[in-house]
């Protein structure tokens, strides 16, 4: 019943949170020893499966960050869909990071950066990385076409979707690479207020002739 109406199965939940944690394992082994001298072998062991089932969630090393791209993204919806409409856009984004799991994924900041600076600089991560922001913006135009009474494939929802992305992104790259990094929401801040996305409104109008 839980699958007619949309949510995953138990079987699949279970699936999904196996996934997560090799996802999880793998990326505090990039970040601890880069991600060239960790092997599968070592992100089978530290997910407590063997190898065998390793294989069985997950076809290659490069493929097994996508579950927590994947996992950020369905935050940032689940947290839009939980608060109201007519509140401005950047706080319910801003709130996406107060959640348990972002919480716990940024408490060693100092790891976290770390990996983002692999996800920048090894390119078969940088590809897979890229990937998931194109496929993520599936999930998250709905989320924000709910929130400006446009269609989620209209012209506006889709570049409103991209840019939120993309802000996300670039500033993750940004606090990876200061040396005396500010604060991660302080920046988060900072590029949506530059980008003034509580200032757009994805209404279209239709064009006047003449």
């Amino acid at each position: 019943m839980a699958a007619a109406r949309g949510r995953p199965s138990l079987t699949e939940q279970r699936r999904l949170q196996t996934r997560l944690e090799i996802a999880e394992a793998a990326a505090t082994l990039f970040a601890d020893r880069g991600y060239d001298t960790t092997t599968v072998e070592d992100i089978a062991s530290a997910a407590g499966i063997s190898l065998r089932t390793f294989y069985r969630y997950c076809p290659a090393k490069e493929d097994t960050l996508a579950p927590l791209f994947a996992s950020s993204v369905g935050q940032l919806v689940d947290v839009l869909a939980a608060h109201p409409a007519e509140e401005p856009l950047s706080a319910a984004i801003e709130a996406s990071f107060g959640t348990a799991t972002a919480e716990r994924r940024l408490e060693d900041a100092a790891r976290a950066r770390r990996l983002v600076r692999v996800l920048g600089t090894v390119p078969v991560l940088k590809m897979r990385w890229l990937a998931a922001g194109r496929e993520m913006q599936e999930r998250l135009a709905p989320a924000l076409a709910s929130r400006t009474g446009a269609p989620a494939d209209s012209l506006e929802v889709r570049l409103l979707t991209t840019a939120v992305l993309d802000a996300f992104t670039v500033t993750m790259e940004h606090w990876a690479w200061q040396e005396e990094p500010e604060e991660l929401l302080d920046l988060i801040r900072r590029a949506l207020t530059f980008l003034r996305l509580d200032e757009l409104r994805a209404n279209p109008e239709p064009p006047v002739d003449g």
